[in-house]
C-alpha cells in the first residue's frame, strides 16, 4: 500500500475542501489508475469473447480500407 504525503485543506469553518499533494505522489496515483484501468479493459474483453485479431491485421485492414 502506498503511503501519501497529502495535506488536507479546510474551509474557514473546518470543513475538508480538499487534498495537496506532493508530485511525485500524484503521478503514484496516476501511474495506478491507468494500470486499473487496462486491468478493467481486459477483464471486459475477455468476458466479452469478441472476435479478436492480430494488431497487425487490423492495421492492414484500416490502410486497405483508407487507401
Amino acid at each position: 500500500m502506498m503511503t501519501l504525503n497529502k495535506q488536507v485543506l479546510k474551509d474557514k469553518e473546518g470543513n475538508e475542501i480538499g487534498v495537496f499533494l506532493p508530485m511525485d505522489d500524484y503521478e503514484k496515483i496516476i501511474e495506478q489508475l491507468e494500470e486499473l484501468e487496462d486491468i478493467k479493459a481486459y477483464d471486459h474483453a475477455v468476458e466479452s469473447q469478441e472476435e479478436t485479431i492480430p494488431l497487425r491485421e487490423a492495421i492492414k485492414e484500416r490502410k486497405q480500407q483508407d487507401g
